[in-house]
């Protein structure tokens, strides 16, 4: 038994034999973890891969050596089939961060810690490559186009293939000739982590330490960096990510000259191949393995994709339109649609009450246009809406309703944003005037078109008085 065997070697170790052996939960490899009680606490590992847990004993050492914070292997087993490692703990980043990673609104002690990880992976890359041996890596000594095409086809054979999504395979495995030319663009003699991602950093003493480096290899810095920022479910916003690229240049640029603009046009391929690299681990492990946790990731990493595709990959002019299908079929899209926010706009008169809100909300934002000057005063206009030119006209002349929509577009724009970033699904803006014909449907129309625009949201528009209504779709 496994157990045995390890404490048989904690024994060997300590003197003394365990008290307890508790399994940890396991994760998707090979490996199993064990908590070994007794006079000491440690962590046994049991490892299928020799190859594998050796490249491991060899980083522990090598990275502890340079003084980076990973867990020392204390001892193993002759053919390295087990090994004893110092027991970090408990806390794991994904889990510290859970928090903002559910509502999308990160605390400070919670960016505090990502801030404090992310600085710390150019010193890995780079010190820690200092001196490496690179040949014990397992099962590649580097990044290469061989190991390149082995994740696309994996993505390919394991994921777009389960779909039962229909390709021409030639003209797919041209782009992907193309982007892994585009990602070995950049020589690197760093250290490459492989799997560098929140479930693979520990928190100790409110520090960072490193966890399941196995898998690393020769290879450029972009890879890890993508890995972290777009995990499929992080859920960082996108302002936090920008935050989180910054501390990594600025601790990148103490080891090596950075162009800003090439870093990011390069570091934009390396997210799509690590997207699909993932969903073809996500289809390995959850559709061959049958193991259903897997698959339950796989609509983060669809609406990572979705949101990567918003900008255009003109190299790749036969994988990007297969890609936006992919995002678009029923077993994706309708999840993804689950989650999808939706603005309803309004334009009212107040006489006939503040519309209810169907969504179940209890309301929203409720702009009040009648302090504006009004066109209904005159009589010319009482046969048009604020849809018709002689009244649009008659509005931006005034310049009083376009100052007003542009702090309602501020206040909105905000609302949007973290609604998106939370996963709400529902959000109403009325605008109300004296008639609910002029002002306020002039005012909802263009916050509607806004919204769409900016956003690209489902946005219902209705302009309740003239018995008017419009959908813009939403453009996923």
């Amino acid at each position: 038994m496994v157990t045995d065997d390890l404490n048989q070697l904690y024994r060997s170790y300590s003197g003394c034999a365990a008290s307890d052996i508790t399994e940890l939960p396991s994760s998707g490899s090979n490996r199993r973890y064990f908590r070994i009680s007794g006079l000491q606490t440690l962590i046994g590992v049991s490892g299928t891969s020799l190859e594998e847990n050796r490249a491991f004993i060899y980083m522990s050492d090598h990275f502890r050596q340079k003084g980076l914070p990973v867990p020392q292997v204390l001892c193993h087993s002759d053919d390295c089939a087990f090994y004893l490692q110092e027991d970090l703990g408990d806390t794991l980043l994904f889990n510290a961060i859970e928090k903002g990673r559910r509502s999308s609104s990160f605390d400070e002690n919670e960016k505090e810690l990502l801030r404090k990880t992310i600085a710390l992976l150019p010193v890995v890359q780079f010190v820690g490559a200092q001196d490496f041996d690179f040949s014990v890596c397992y099962p590649q000594p580097e990044f290469n186009q061989r190991s390149i095409l082995w994740d696309l086809n994996y993505f390919k054979y394991c994921f777009l293939k389960a779909t039962g999504m229909e390709f021409q395979e030639n003209r797919l495995e041209d782009d992907f000739q193309k982007m892994s030319q585009l990602l070995l663009h950049d020589s690197s003699s760093t250290f490459m982590y492989r799997d560098f991602q929140s479930r693979n950093v520990m928190i100790r003493n409110n520090e960072p330490w490193l966890i399941d480096f196995q898998g690393g290899r020769k290879g450029p810095f972009y890879y890890d960096i993508a890995s972290f920022l777009w995990q499929a479910k992080a859920k960082f916003p996108d302002d936090l990510r920008q935050e989180l690229l910054q501390v990594y240049l600025g601790s990148l640029k103490q080891y090596t000259s950075i162009n800003e603009d090439h870093f990011y046009n390069q570091l934009r391929h390396f997210v799509l191949f690590r997207t699909l690299q993932v969903l073809g681990a996500y289809g390995f492990r959850g559709y061959f393995e049958k193991k259903p946790h897997f698959l339950q990731s796989v609509p983060f990493a669809i609406d990572n994709l979705r949101q990567l595709l918003h900008e255009d990959y003109p190299e790749y002019p036969y994988l990007c339109p297969l890609l936006k299908d992919l995002t678009h079929l029923s077993q994706f899209y309708d999840e993804i649609q689950k989650r999808m926010l939706e603005v309803k706009v309004v334009s009212f008169a107040y006489k006939k009450g503040i519309p209810n809100d169907s969504s179940g909300n209890g309301g929203g934002y409720v702009f009040d246009c009648r302090a504006l000057n009004n066109p209904g005063k005159y009589e010319r206009y009482n046969h048009f809406t604020g849809l018709d030119e002689p009244v649009i006209r008659y509005l931006e002349d005034d310049g009083g309703i376009v100052k007003f929509l542009d702090h309602a577009y501020a206040l909105v724009d905000i609302t949007v944003k973290r609604y998106l970033d939370r996963g709400f699904t529902n959000l109403m803006v009325c605008f109300g005037c004296t008639g609910g014909q002029h002002r306020s449907v002039y005012a909802a129309q263009h916050m509607a078109e806004h919204l769409y625009s900016k956003f690209g949201v489902k946005v219902d528009l209705v302009h309740r008085e003239q018995n008017k209504e419009q959908i813009f779709n939403s453009t996923l």
